[in-house]
């Protein structure tokens, strides 16, 4: 079967196509024909090697996480009525740049018959961080919430769910007006440049003005040495919460700055859904799935999944707006 792996760490041009044996469902697992694949930004971030120094990946790596398929087979213990389900399905830190793929059954759900593939990957991790980053910043509704770098797979979700929660004004970072605009149909109210100095064009450029000079929640998807700007727009009692660094962990001066305004009680945490409770976490997809929680998934592009390549290098360069998804 064809496969993506990483043959050399670094830029995306160090994947390749490649054949592997088609895997056979061990004790407890299901084997998936790949409709759909997400591609995310761990992905990227292995890719780039960031995380092989920690000896945690090796060259040969087979990114992916987050796919939905139909599943063919099954192993032991598993119920046979599993075969021929349409499902999506979490394969861990790789395994899903592939045609076929195996998943613990643990970690998969059926997927309803009007939810397409490409939606399924676009809302089932993305929007589960979004909606528990959220909690994790004990966020409130009539209050104010900037998510920097929000024009991504899971900027988007965090912005609907905020507005959608009540917030009082969302602002949003991002590279562009044009950008901005769409975030503003998503339920954004202020849109800032990557700085974030106001970005409006003309009609929005007097709101932007308005923006909050403080905000009671961030979400971070950035991280990197600007972060400390952005904990300075912390009102009192404020609260950042990073679950992505994309351009690189914040400055080891962080915790020394934060003291500088210590008065304020503002908060700096970081956040992964590995603290989640499982059984939380697919009582929430559920939901997502069946269009219990209202989402606009937002598809950037449907590429060949031997395009990998292209998928990484749209993401490297920020030109990438909502979830890219691969199809074999």
């Amino acid at each position: 079967m064809k496969a993506i792996a990483i043959q050399e760490f670094g830029r995306p041009e160090g994947m390749a196509v490649v054949d592997l044996p088609a895997p056979a469902p061990a004790a407890g697992q299901v084997l998936i024909a790949t409709e759909a694949i997400g591609v995310g930004g761990v992905d990227a971030l292995i890719r780039s090697g960031a995380l092989a120094s920690y000896g945690l990946f090796q060259e040969g790596h087979v990114p992916g996480s987050e796919v939905a398929g139909t599943v063919t087979a099954v192993g032991a213990g598993v119920d046979t009525s599993w075969v021929g389900r349409r499902v999506w399905a979490f394969t861990g830190t790789g395994g899903g740049y592939v045609e076929q793929t195996v998943a613990a059954v643990d970690a998969v759900l059926p997927l309803p018959a009007e939810l397409s593939a490409a939606d399924a990957v676009t809302l089932g991790t993305s929007a589960v961080l979004a909606h528990f980053a959220l909690r994790h910043a004990h966020f409130a509704p009539g209050e104010s919430v900037l998510v920097r770098g929000a024009a991504g797979s899971l900027g988007i979700p965090t912005v609907q769910l905020a507005a959608r929660g009540g917030a009082s004004a969302v602002a949003v970072t991002t590279s562009s007006a044009k950008r901005g605009e769409r975030l503003r149909k998503l339920g954004a109210t202020h849109v800032l440049d990557r700085t974030g100095a106001p970005i409006g064009a003309d009609a929005d450029a007097d709101a932007d003005a308005d923006a909050p000079e403080g905000y009671d929640v961030i979400i971070d998807i950035i991280g990197g040495p600007d972060m400390t700007s952005f904990l300075d727009r912390l009102n009192p009692n404020g609260r950042l919460v990073a679950v992505g660094m994309i351009a690189g962990p914040p400055p080891a001066d962080l915790a020394a700055h934060m003291t500088t305004a210590f008065q304020k009680s503002m908060s700096f945490a970081t956040f992964s859904t590995a603290t989640v409770p499982e059984a939380a976490q697919r009582a929430l997809r559920t939901e997502l799935f069946a269009g219990e929680i209202a989402l606009d998934p937002v598809v950037h592009a449907v590429l060949p999944l031997e395009q990998a390549v292209r998928a990484h290098q749209l993401m490297d360069s920020g030109e990438a707006f909502g979830r890219i998804v691969l199809v074999p």
